[in-house]
């Protein structure tokens, strides 16, 4: 259910124009997609989106054109930051097979285009050694542009989980989105979009260990439990070493919360009760017999002196009144 409600909002965004050239391209081989291409065209009409419309007002852009590489730059705000270099190497392997199979979308910058959707495969053909690349041409706002930028690593899985959440945290910030309208625009539901974005309550060195993989989404959902912040970055390293569980993760937080609350109070105590416990043996020294010192609180109390006989009785009553 989820792609095809992400498949719809690329089609929207995007105008099926495109969604659907680009699903035929990859089923078609390189001597057909010259044919597939104006099949497509024809039915650009069938668009319903705002977004789509706006599009195919202009046809002149909605055309598949080769850009020079050197003439496209990198989206300043694109959301995704961390390109897996191996990952890219992977695709730049292909791409020197293949070619690149789906154009990039990208809008006029001033002298050069600027990516909307596709940075990746635009880093693969520059590895490659690809002098040009297939795109698309389009005009979107600014919210427009990130909502596509989303929309897209978010399909594709290419986000890790702080990445995601702050692209959410800009849509709210910037664009005034309520989660709800995040949640109909990436097709998830509004309490995915919530607990994505509480990850960025996580101190800045347990976000750094959720990005690089060193702990996973489920373990960073789990530290949160914890307010303390050297208590959550000992616990991230412990499950790092370990490979604990979020099961095991979860228990852990609950005993380290729980301690932290009762650790002030129970210290206290024990050191009041070593206190009064030395004054408890020094009147037995005195007294020569068992002395029990019960306190209300800090400040009040009762002092039991045993006896155990008549004349222990009155040699107590003796040694008080040699005091005076």
């Amino acid at each position: 259910m989820a792609k095809r409600g992400l498949g719809k909002g690329l089609g929207a965004l995007f105008g099926e124009d495109v969604v659907e050239e680009v699903k035929q391209e990859k089923s078609e081989s390189v001597e057909k997609r010259s044919a597939a291409k104006k099949n497509v065209e024809k039915q650009g009409a069938e668009g319903t989106s705002a977004v789509g419309k706006a599009a195919l007002e202009k046809p002149e852009e909605q055309k598949e054109l080769t850009l020079k590489i050197s003439k496209i730059e990198p989206n300043r705000e694109q959301p995704r930051k961390d390109f897996d270099e191996e990952q890219l190497h992977q695709l730049a392997d292909s791409v020197k097979k293949y070619g690149v199979l789906q154009p990039l979308l990208v809008q006029k910058k001033g002298s050069m285009f600027e990516i909307i959707a596709g940075e990746r495969r635009w880093r693969a053909a520059k590895l490659a050694g690809l002098k040009e690349v297939p795109v698309v041409i389009r005009e979107y706002s600014p919210q427009q542009a990130m909502e596509i930028a989303l929309i897209e690593n978010v399909q594709r899985a290419d986000l890790n989980p702080i990445e995601e959440a702050l692209a959410y945290q800009r849509l709210m910030q910037e664009f005034d989105l309520k989660q709800e309208e995040i949640a109909e625009r990436v097709s998830k539901n509004r309490t995915t979009i919530t607990n994505s974005m509480r990850l960025l309550n996580l101190i800045p060195e347990v976000q750094t260990m959720l990005t690089e993989g060193r702990i996973t989404s489920g373990h960073a959902r789990a530290l949160l439990g914890l307010e303390d912040a050297n208590m959550q970055l000992e616990l991230a390293k412990r499950i790092e070493a370990t490979r604990m569980s979020v099961r095991e993760t979860e228990k852990a937080v609950k005993l380290l919360a729980n301690g932290k609350r009762e650790r002030k109070p129970k210290t206290e105590d024990e050191a009041l009760e070593l206190i009064f416990k030395d004054l408890e043996n020094r009147m037995k020294t005195v007294m020569g017999t068992k002395v029990n010192i019960s306190r209300k609180d800090r400040t009040k109390g009762k002092i039991e002196i045993e006896y155990y006989s008549e004349s222990e009785l009155e040699r107590i009553v003796e040694l008080i009144e040699s005091i005076r």
